[in-house]
């Protein structure tokens, strides 16, 4: 690691960070804070504003407002000092060089980093080492990227879709390394379309929709903004608008639905409606009840981006006040929501590999 002060700043600190294009707000009034040792992911649809708020986080562009700090300084202090790793969808390597001359290049740039051995080991490419960039598969060059990203020993690493392009067991392997990365305190801030890996191996989540924050907390916390348990099952009985009606009069029921013999119904009283439901109908099968994933908050608190955002203050990491939604609505439901919630925010940028960058 490459701590260079005893100071307890926080790795990432955004404040009223704001970035507008024309009349486009991509960045729109942004306050993050991410302490050190956290492994923060960031969703959100396209366009929400997170690559933006990358580029300013890491001084890669100038905000229209508001500030960006990475542990107490400027980030290109934090750069130069090998603090800072990242690994951007379209981060260059020079075609001509093999894996180990581009990761021994980044290396020749920083004060102190790793044995090139060791960041080709972390990153699982020993193997293609010696194979030239030219001739790397798509899973390949992220993993190449990623020993490109890690070779300076950063105290800090900022992900883009890191395992793009790799398949089932190259993508578990890259969060094994990344595990190791992160228990020696490391602090690490990844974007990523795969939701179960959020889920997974996110200690947070920041949602944001329209260049705002939306939603703050653990992955528990985040699904828990969408309220009930999904029950489905299969059943044997004539589907009619009578027995439609009956279900829905089953404890906390907000939505039904069924296709051929298989119906699913969102209960916030789970276990009652799942009781009422068999003491009515015995030819009921196949039992599922689960709760709702991390895609389920990402739609409902996505898909309508006209939300307040989450503000900067002390309380709780995900917004206290919000009201629950209902699994497949098109809004989170946000009217009323306090706007003391926490700080948080960001996503990673595309530029070619500069020092820790890649």
């Amino acid at each position: 690691m490459n701590a260079t002060s005893t100071t307890h700043a926080p790795a990432i600190r955004l404040t009223d960070l704001r970035k507008t294009f024309g009349a486009l707000a991509a960045v729109d009034g942004i306050d993050l804070t991410i302490q050190s040792g956290e492994v923060v992911a960031l969703l959100g649809p396209n366009g929400a504003g997170k690559s933006t708020t990358i580029d300013l986080a890491l001084g890669l562009a100038d905000p229209a407002s508001g500030s960006a700090a990475l542990f107490g300084g400027q980030p290109r202090e934090a750069i130069v000092a090998g603090r800072v790793g990242a690994m951007l969808q379209g981060g260059a390597l020079l075609p001509t060089m093999t894996v180990a001359q581009s990761v021994a290049l980044i290396a020749a740039a920083h004060r102190h980093p790793l044995p090139v051995w060791e960041a080709l080991e972390r990153a699982g490419c020993t193997e293609i080492a010696r194979q030239r960039v030219s001739r790397l598969s798509g899973g390949q060059m992220q993993r190449a990227r990623f020993a490109v990203a890690i070779v300076s020993d950063p105290d800090l690493l900022v992900l883009d879709e890191p395992t793009a392009a790799m398949d089932v067991e190259a993508r578990r392997a890259f969060w094994q390394s990344m595990r190791e990365f992160t228990d020696a305190g490391r602090t690490v801030v990844f974007a990523t379309h795969y939701l179960d890996e959020a889920d997974a191996y996110a200690d947070r989540i920041v949602m944001m929709a329209a260049g705002r924050v939306v939603a703050d907390g653990t992955p528990g916390e985040v699904k828990a903004v969408v309220s009930g348990r999904r029950i489905r099952a299969s059943f044997d009985f004539a589907w009619t608008a009578e027995v439609e009606a009956e279900l829905r009069e089953l404890p906390g029921v907000r939505s039904l639905e069924h296709r051929g013999d298989v119906l699913t119904l969102v209960s916030d009283e789970s276990d009652a409606a799942l009781r009422t439901l068999l003491s009515h109908h015995d030819d009921v099968h196949d039992i599922e009840v689960t709760a709702h994933s991390m895609d389920d908050a990402f739609l409902a608190l996505t898909v309508t981006p006209s939300v307040e955002p989450v503000e900067a203050g002390a309380g709780p990491r995900v917004m206290p006040s919000v009201e629950p939604v209902e699994a497949g609505a098109g809004r989170a439901g946000f009217d009323g929501i306090d706007p003391r919630a926490h700080e948080r925010g960001p996503r990673i940028a595309t530029r070619p590999a500069i020092g820790g960058l890649s």
